[in-house]
């Protein structure tokens, strides 16, 4: 999970202050400089984590600190308020032309993730209604053109390509396209290299000045750490880019790219990159990412994420068989099928407040939800929308279909009943309505230990 070293080091030192009554000078100057280590461990920028805890000290030494009930509280607090300071303050949403077609010119050294993640943006864009044109301007790489053409068809986003002709034409004549045919945003996947030089820098410089982007958004791979930030300055330097693109955010990242290229370019982090699938693009909240490096969830971006990625009406059915007590077998298969779209069980309850730090060390494997899947694929449809019929004959045929033992076969039965029981209890809370498309999401934790 991204920060989780950063996590871990922060609350193990604010769990320290939480054992002190009242807290004195040295107490607060002590765990800041524990901070500043953890910072500089997840490659944070040396200045940026300096500043940063000078900040902290600072006002936590305050009276208004000194005088509180809950002092550890207080620290916490302020050491949340400045993370979403040094990230931002607040979301940055893309820049728009007045007049038609917006463009938008994406930019980074090669391998960063520059055409994945334009399709990611078009498909994002294309989901709010705009009607996105993806332009190939990458016309070194080998293979860049059909990638992009690959992407375009995935997501039914027209692209527009010339071949390996000039850049600078190319983009010119894509947006002439686009304003012939009602395409509102151009997406121009601009050339990469392996390093910043001078030729790179005059094409984009080229390109830009004919076109004139409202966007210029430079992908950055966050898994490079502190390079990330000196990439981002060094075509800010040369570019004025408008904002930046932080790929790989989901990995075995340190983060210090995202708690740094802010402070260090005065330029935003504009989208995330969580994921392989090209729906894993998330806007950048600082708030947000705040609440998740202070092992608090990120609720709002879970309930974003199940509104764009589950099926509504199937949700709605299911909330209904839960209010009428009819949940079958089917519908738990539906909710796995579902849940299994928005990502990885651990990413979805590192989410969820309280359970942040629980799942971070917890053996969750992704293909216990496979497995569920294959015994109830291998039930009857009668088997599955009446499960009281399964007698011992019935669980064996079961268990042999999907090359299990039988035991597993009554492992998921006796959960099952278990979470139907717990359904019952739910069916009439009108909080089952608070989590769109989420209905099933309180029973799949009954199948946390489900292992083979």
């Amino acid at each position: 999970m991204p920060f989780e070293g950063l996590s871990e080091k922060l609350l193990s030192t604010f769990k320290k202050l939480r054992g002190k009554g009242k807290l004195s000078e040295t107490d607060v100057k002590d765990s800041m400089r524990e901070v500043r280590l953890a910072l500089l461990e997840a490659d944070v920028n040396y200045k940026v984590a300096r500043e940063f805890t000078d900040k902290v000290t600072q006002r936590a030494v305050g009276e208004e600190v000194m005088q509180s009930l809950t002092p550890a509280q207080m620290v916490v607090k302020i050491v949340n308020e400045e993370l979403v300071e040094l990230m931002g303050s607040a979301q940055s949403r893309l820049n728009t032309s007045s007049v038609p077609p917006t463009v938008i010119m994406m930019c980074g050294l090669q391998g960063s993730g520059k055409t994945t993640h334009s399709g990611k943006l078009a498909l994002a864009q294309k989901k709010k209604g705009h009607r996105p044109l993806l332009v190939a301007c990458d016309v070194y790489r080998p293979a860049a053109i059909k990638q992009l053409q690959v992407i375009a068809e995935k997501i039914e986003v027209p692209i527009f390509e010339m071949g390996a002709g000039d850049p600078v034409k190319i983009a010119k004549e894509a947006v002439k396209h686009a304003k012939d045919h009602g395409n509102d945003i151009v997406i121009l996947d601009t050339a990469g290299r392996l390093h910043v030089d001078e030729e790179l820098m005059a094409e984009l410089a080229r390109v830009k000045k004919d076109v004139d982007p409202a966007e210029i958004l430079l992908v950055v791979d966050a898994m490079t750490g502190q390079d990330a930030v000196n990439v981002a300055k060094s075509f800010d330097d040369l570019l004025a880019i408008t904002g930046v693109v932080l790929t790989k955010l989901d990995g075995d990242t340190r983060g210090g790219a995202a708690l740094s290229v802010k402070k260090v370019t005065g330029k935003p982090i504009k989208f995330v990159g969580t994921g392989e699938k090209l729906t894993d693009l998330e806007e950048f909240y600082p708030e947000r990412m705040a609440s998740r490096i202070l092992g608090m969830g990120d609720m709002l971006s879970l309930i974003e994420e199940a509104e764009s990625k589950l099926d509504q009406q199937k949700a709605e059915e299911i909330a209904e068989k839960l209010v009428k007590n009819k949940f079958d077998l089917n519908d738990l298969l539906d909710q796995m099928n579902q849940i299994k779209n928005m990502g990885s069980l651990k990413s979805i309850l590192f989410k969820i407040p309280g359970l942040s730090q629980k799942v971070k060390d917890a053996d969750i494997d992704d293909r216990q939800v496979d497995r569920l899947c294959a015994i109830i694929l291998s039930m009857t449809k009668k088997e599955r929308s009446k499960p009281e019929i399964i007698n011992a004959s019935r669980k064996k045929r079961i268990a042999t279909g999907c090359g299990m033992k039988v035991e597993d076969v009554n492992f998921l039965l006796r959960r099952f009943e278990q979470m139907q029981k717990m359904m019952k209890q739910f069916s009439g809370s009108k909080g089952r309505r608070r989590m769109p498309g989420m209905a099933g999401l309180p029973g799949l934790s009954s199948f946390g230990k489900f292992k083979f």
